[in-house]
């Protein structure tokens, strides 16, 4: 009669140290999550998901115009509404049309562009936010959020652009060569909402009441932009007010993406090379710093 020995003894297995599991990953060809690639890598990537960048951009202008019966057309609309109410009270009550001779047109160059940057703005600010389950259950580089957004506000603009072109004939501007550049202008403009929707949407993310402040911010650069009123008109005379000031104001970057666009379509705006250098350098500025800024969170977004 054999006596009872118990249960068998569990065996544990072996626990693989740091570089073991690490080789055995790789070997199986399993990748470690939720990191950040090297900046080249990162490149490479967004290169490869080009395709769901587009995917979800065009998903993006069929969703905002999906319940509305005119769609896009709004994007032309509204503004159009907003300029008359912004002639009307700045240019016909406060006289402000006296500083610029075609006021109409420099109004609505103003306003257009300044909408489009403020969308990008307000978007970017929502880009990771409103994607966080997204995020959690596909791998894909992060930096496209913002990417479509910036390319989905553009498409929708891209009507009010072209109106811009028909108010510039309408309103008396003669057709030059300078012309030629108003798309070169707009892609510098894009480049700068690029930049900062990177920036805005990382630091969104790192602190979320950020996000509250956004709206303020819009409306101030609404207001010290000159997208109403010209800033060399209204500073440039003004005693007791430094000169610096003045041009602090009008070479901020809402500003002079402002005024590069008026350059293109205005005659009383000739092109100046050095609203061209401020605004390029501008646009590799923060195209620059905002990848940098948004590649080094690579990693963090989307996490609890």
């Amino acid at each position: 009669m054999s006596a009872d020995l118990g249960p068998e003894p569990h065996h544990q297995p072996l626990a693989l140290d740091h570089d073991a599991a690490a080789d055995l990953a790789r070997r199986h060809g399993m990748e470690q999550v939720a990191t950040r690639p090297t900046l080249r890598e990162y490149v490479g990537e967004i290169w490869r998901y080009r395709h769901l960048m587009w995917s979800l951009a065009k998903g993006e202008v069929i969703s905002q115009h999906r319940d509305n019966y005119l769609g896009i057309l709004w994007s032309v609309i509204n503004p159009i509404m907003l300029g008359v109410a912004y002639y009307l009270i700045f240019g016909k009550l406060l006289g402000l049309e006296r500083d610029v001779d075609n006021f109409v047109s420099f109004l609505t160059i103003g306003l257009f562009t300044f909408t489009f940057i403020s969308a990008t703005l307000t978007s970017g600010a929502r880009a990771l936010m409103g994607k966080v389950g997204m995020m959690r259950s596909l791998a894909f580089p992060r930096v496209l959020l913002p990417v479509v957004v910036v390319v989905s506000e553009f498409v929708n603009n891209i009507p009010a652009f072209l109106v811009l072109v028909v108010i510039a004939l309408i309103s008396g501007e003669p057709i030059t060569w300078e012309w030629l550049l108003f798309p070169v202008a707009l892609l510098v403009v894009v480049m700068m909402g690029l930049g900062l929707a990177m920036l805005i949407s990382r630091l969104v993310h790192a602190v979320r009441d950020l996000s509250n402040m956004v709206p303020l911010v819009v409306r101030l650069m609404r207001y010290v932009s000159g997208v109403f009123f010209s800033i060399d008109a209204r500073f440039g005379d003004l005693d007791g007010v430094p000169d610096w000031v003045g041009a602090v104001l009008a070479y901020q970057p809402v500003a002079v993406s402002l005024t590069l666009v008026r350059e293109t379509l205005m005659e009383g705006f000739p092109v100046r090379w050095e609203t061209w250098a401020v605004a390029g350098a501008w646009a590799v500025l923060l195209l620059g710093v905002g990848f940098v800024v948004f590649w080094r969170g690579e990693g963090t977004y989307g996490r609890a």
